[in-house]
């Protein structure tokens, strides 16, 4: 086999793929140490309320169970609140499971058993009597938009939208108008792969915790602050993740009762929770937008009104960026936006997959297709119109907008040009089709980040970071930068993801993790190559080619050989070769990718965003309603593509969401209990094979020399924003009927 660099840029295959399908690659469920207990957490059944008394004599009497843990004897923990902060910033007071006998939310912990097998706490679990004093509790929606709210201390990562014009009036005096609600049902993360738990009780006291998350660093810091333990006492892993889209952001309940478990059984334990369970935490909040745009005869928009609602808990905060996204990216002289958030009794809602852009990007669009039909415009022409080439909110010059581009490239591939303006005008016998269009905005975002770069005796290259791959294709596209980088093959590139105590990497999402870990591999591998050089510089016992090509610098380090940049192939030195020269056996060096000052300016002076066109033919069944997704195609500018495989890839997954968005996925709450009713595959519908069509992924030619160290801007969440539009809009176009909530389903 010959071997090659593997630059970035090339669609080279998963690395990670052989260890997935073979059984290698290892998740959080599935450590076995000796003596494990099973953990099976009770939960509540109301929404608000007391625990009044536990009765669990015929719970523990049941065969292998070891211990019932309850709010009553748990071993102890931080006294304070801000102890169980996590990273993500969620402003309020943070859930602490089983601190006490209040319920919050219906789902939350109130015991968990732990017993020698999986079965035998699952029964036990049933057998354990709650007695609870019930209290008065509203999960309904609709009702908590009368407490709508803007929380003293918002979140981290809020925007606050920027007003320009005077939008009341102008809308006012637009000859052509519209306004409606838009909305979003609840959806739910569902990623293959449960949340689960694997803490393993180590001989010195020590806690080696296999978790399901999206950052081992955040869970490390979690446990060490809510468990009053040292950051040597835990090591949290995850090198492989089934999926989290956003679902492994926070550090789940399932990590903190697990490891209080350990700590107060001294064994090993594993929770795993049912798919049921899942349906108790972390889900998109629902959302209502109402709009209302004015435009001029021409098309010309003059005003721009957007007032946003998402839920959120009792006891928390959360907040989204959802109603900036239409004063981004369209020129209006005249906008303004409000943002609210109300409480209900349940879980906090939480951060999936491109939040608040999924949810704000995808209503917005619905309603500019709504006023280009309005000025009887073609919602491409209409979108061109009102272009436009800065951040229109902040009036900031932008790194790069290639949107035009896409939108232009993506009509072509599709054959949008000879679409017929009029509703219902295509057919099929009793098929109406129907073509639709919306365009994508996410943020473009870069972290600092650390990567260490060893090169041992063997001549192999072992690339080291905390960051972690949920699906992404991370181990791919850091071997890529690595072999880049430093001249070396990827088949002799080893990459280590996932791991507490490796290299700082923030939590994998929101599409950076590409940019930041990328620019620090990048770093690392050009540092280590450095220092290869000037170590063989100063070695008294190389040949005089090398000496020679050192010093002019004719000597270079390619495909994993030193060798002469000239005609002469036989001037050539394994790195194996050179290492044993310099009289070590190992080389390494440890760098930080972080926004420098040129960085620093360029983000307070710039904007930076991901942007896409999205274009999407229907087929509706005119006697059943029914809805098939037939075409999909995806125009993405994300400035340098890393791997042009694993990059569509990811927009490809995020489409087959949207299309769950958009026609399928919608978390039914009983509002009577606080509970959603549908926790199951087989009543919570998410897109199946049948129900993807054929999607096609072009990435336009964008450079992007400020964005990121590498021009990279990411693609994970793009995939989402206006896919759900587009399929909307589309549906518009096939029947003549315009829908204002998502999902779309038949009769809506």
């Amino acid at each position: 086999m010959t071997l090659h660099s593997a630059k970035i840029g090339q669609p080279v295959s998963r690395i990670d793929g052989l260890a997935k399908v073979t059984g290698q690659a290892r998740y959080a469920a599935e450590p076995h140490p000796a003596g494990m207990l099973y953990g099976f957490i009770v939960n509540s059944p109301i929404a608000r309320g007391r625990i009044e008394a536990i009765r669990d004599e015929a719970a523990r009497a049941v065969p292998g169970v070891v211990e019932i843990m309850t709010h009553l004897n748990r071993p102890h923990s931080a006294l304070f609140e801000k102890s169980y902060m996590d990273g993500l910033g969620v402003p309020g007071s943070p859930y602490r499971p089983l601190h006490d006998a209040e319920i919050s939310f219906n789902g939350q912990p109130v015991a968990v058993v732990f017993a020698e097998t999986f079965e035998a706490a699952r029964e036990a679990s049933m057998l354990l009597e709650v007695d609870y004093e019930r209290w008065p509790h509203n999960a309904d929606f609709e009702a908590s938009l009368h407490q709508k709210y803007m929380p003293g201390k918002t979140r981290s990562n809020y925007v606050p939208p920027k007003s320009r014009g005077n939008a009341a009036e102008a809308y006012a005096l637009s000859p052509i108008k519209i306004e409606g609600r838009y909305h979003l049902a609840p959806e739910h993360h569902n990623p293959m792969e449960m949340h689960a738990t694997t803490v393993i009780a180590e001989d010195d006291g020590t806690f080696t915790v296999w978790d399901k998350t999206q950052g081992p660093q955040a869970v490390q810091a979690y446990l060490t602050s809510a468990l009053s333990l040292s950051k040597d006492q835990v090591r949290v892993r995850n090198p492989y993740v089934g999926g989290a889209f956003g679902s492994g952001l926070r550090a789940q309940h399932n990590v903190f009762l697990a490891a209080l478990g350990a700590k107060m059984l001294k064994r090993s334990v594993r929770i795993t929770l049912t798919r049921q369970q899942m349906f108790t935490h972390v889900f998109r909040p629902e959302a209502v937008m109402d709009i209302a745009l004015g435009a001029q005869p021409d098309g010309t928009l003059q005003s721009m009104i957007v007032d946003g609602v998402t839920d959120t808990s009792r006891f928390e905060h959360n907040m989204e960026n959802l109603v900036i996204w239409g004063l981004i990216n369209y020129k209006c002289p005249n906008a303004t936006a409000d943002y609210k958030i109300a409480p209900r009794d349940t879980y906090t809602s939480s951060d999936m997959r491109a939040p608040g852009a999924a949810t704000g990007v995808n209503l917005f669009e619905m309603a500019v297709d709504e006023m280009a039909y309005a000025c009887n415009m073609d919602p491409l022409a209409f979108r061109l119109h009102n272009y436009s080439d800065i951040d229109a909110m902040h009036d900031m010059p932008l790194t790069s907008k290639a949107l035009k581009e896409a939108m232009h490239e993506g009509a072509e591939r599709f054959g949008w040009y000879s679409r017929p303006m009029a509703p219902k005008s295509m057919r099929d016998g009793k098929e109406l089709i129907g073509w639709g269009m919306a365009t994508g905005i996410w943020d473009a975002m870069f972290s600092p980040t650390s990567a260490r770069a060893t090169l041992t005796a063997d001549g192999r290259l072992h690339i080291a970071t905390a960051a972690s791959d949920i699906g992404t294709g991370t181990y791919t596209i850091l071997a890529q930068t690595a072999s880049e980088a430093f001249g070396i093959p990827i088949e002799m590139i080893d990459i280590e993801l996932g791991d507490s105590t490796l290299p700082e990497c923030p939590t994998e999402g929101g599409s950076w993790t590409a940019a930041s870990a990328g620019a620090a591999v990048w770093l690392a591998c050009q540092s280590l190559r450095e220092k290869l050089f000037k170590t063989l510089g100063k070695s008294g016992n190389i040949s005089a080619w090398l000496t020679e090509g050192l010093s002019n610098k004719t000597t270079v380090l390619q495909d994993g050989f030193l060798q002469d940049k000239g005609a002469d192939e036989n001037l050539r030195l394994s790195l194996s070769e050179a290492l044993s020269l310099t009289g070590q056996d190992r080389l390494e060096v440890e760098e930080t990718a972080k926004p420098g000052l040129r960085g620093t300016i360029s983000q307070m002076r710039k904007a930076r965003f991901t942007h896409s066109a999205v274009f999407c033919e229907v087929r509706v069944d005119e006697e059943l309603g029914i809805v098939r997704v037939t075409r999909l195609v995806n125009a993405v500018a994300a400035g340098r593509i890393m791997n042009p495989k694993t990059a569509a890839s990811q927009v490809r997954g995020a489409m087959v969401m949207a299309t769950g968005m958009a026609l399928h996925e919608e978390s039914l709450m009983d509002e009577r209990v606080g509970r959603f009713m549908n926790h199951n595959f087989s009543e919570y519908h998410i897109p199946a094979h049948a129900d993807i069509p054929d999607m096609d992924v072009l990435f336009v030619a964008e450079k992007d020399r400020e964005v990121s160290p590498l021009g990279i801007k990411g693609v994970g969440e793009i995939g989402m924003c206006g896919t759900a539009a587009a399929i909307a809009n589309a549906i518009f176009h096939a029947t003549g009927q315009r829908h204002r909530s998502l999902p779309i389903t038949p009769g809506s």
